[in-house]
């Protein structure tokens, strides 16, 4: 039980500040090694397989077939054995590109033992996410995207309640819902980009008996992207983003409209990047991330290979955290 507690805890740390603390919240990782050395700023990218869960209006401008895979053994420091996958591929045909992406969260194997100390079994915690996606064009510059998503998360078995009666739970370790997601992605001119994604509408998630559940991370994410230079030989793009979960907003009643204004403003995620792209092939990213609630500031970075169809990439974020660990995300993707 010990690791359960444990991943609560920083959860809920990611999402001080809240009124009201949204279940689910494995939803809020960034995934893809490019994305993360971005510092999450990628909604007014999201040009590869990716765009199923940063915005899916990035669909519409991908016209080939891209499958991608994400491994990244998660703040380590915390636990050896958490890891975060994840998988996604799309697909582009006459009447818009389809994607499908799966999320992935393990905390690891968890031992239990009851009041005396009495080892009664193990088991292996996990979140899991699988959404399907579809991305079109209203025109030649924007774009429009939706998105469905499967939410389970197994956080207790049920043989835990039964092997410790004194627990007084029958059930409830494991919950089970949907969300969707939509976006929007507008290119005006070739060298800036403007996205906006609603993410996580759904229904709560229980995973009590008594019925009491949680609502899903709703989030809305704002980006922009600008490429001041895009020549053969290289290219420069500078992104930014604001995130901000909308569960719990304007919980101060003291507060006026205005005031309140400016502290969810304040607590929102801003996340900036820059990636510099030399011939093609060798690329090398940067980003810098705020939050102020949860207090993880930082540095993030990383760099990637493209050659033949091919992209291995790597993302870095660990320097966001307060405590020391180590945070990687490898990504391959192959396009054709």
């Amino acid at each position: 039980m010990r690791k359960v507690i444990l991943i609560l805890v920083l959860f809920s740390a990611l999402l001080a500040g809240a009124g009201q603390r949204p279940g689910a919240v494995f939803l809020l990782i960034w995934p893809g090694a490019r994305a993360t050395a971005l510092s999450g700023a990628f909604s007014a990218v999201a040009d590869d397989a990716t765009a199923c869960y940063y915005n899916q209006a990035g669909l519409a401008f991908v016209d080939q077939t891209v499958i991608a895979l994400q491994h990244a053994p998660w703040l380590s420091g915390l636990q050896p054995d958490m890891y975060y996958e994840y998988a996604g591929v799309t697909k582009s045909y006459s009447i818009g590109t389809f994607g499908l992406n799966v999320i992935y969260l393990t905390t690891g194997k968890t031992e239990v033992r009851n009041s005396l100390g009495v080892y009664l079994g193990e088991y292996t915690t996990f979140d899991l996410s699988v959404g399907l996606n579809y991305g079109f064009k209203l025109g030649p510059n924007l774009g429009l995207g939706v998105g469905w998503k499967l939410i389970y998360s197994y956080l207790v078995p049920d043989w835990v309640w039964e092997r410790m009666p004194e627990l007084g739970i029958d059930m409830g370790g494991t919950g089970l819902t949907y969300g969707f997601d939509t976006g929007v992605l507008y290119k005006p001119w070739s060298l800036l980009s403007v996205g906006a994604a609603l993410q996580n509408i759904g229904p709560n998630i229980s995973y009590t008996e008594s019925g009491s559940s949680d609502p899903l991370p709703y989030t809305l994410r704002l980006g922009l992207r600008l490429q001041p230079i895009n020549s053969r030989v290289l290219r420069v793009a500078l992104t930014a983003d604001v995130t901000k979960i909308l569960v719990g907003m304007f919980a101060d009643e003291t507060n006026s409209f205005f005031e309140n204004l400016g502290y969810e403003f304040t607590e929102a995620w801003k996340g900036v990047g820059l990636e510099v792209d030399y011939y093609n092939f060798i690329k090398l990213r940067a980003g810098y991330f705020h939050d102020t609630e949860g207090k993880r500031t930082g540095f993030t970075y990383g760099g990637g290979i493209k050659a033949g169809g091919f992209s291995f990439d790597v993302g870095v974020d660990q320097n966001i955290y307060e405590f020391s660990t180590t945070n990687r995300k490898f990504s391959l993707s192959y396009q054709f």
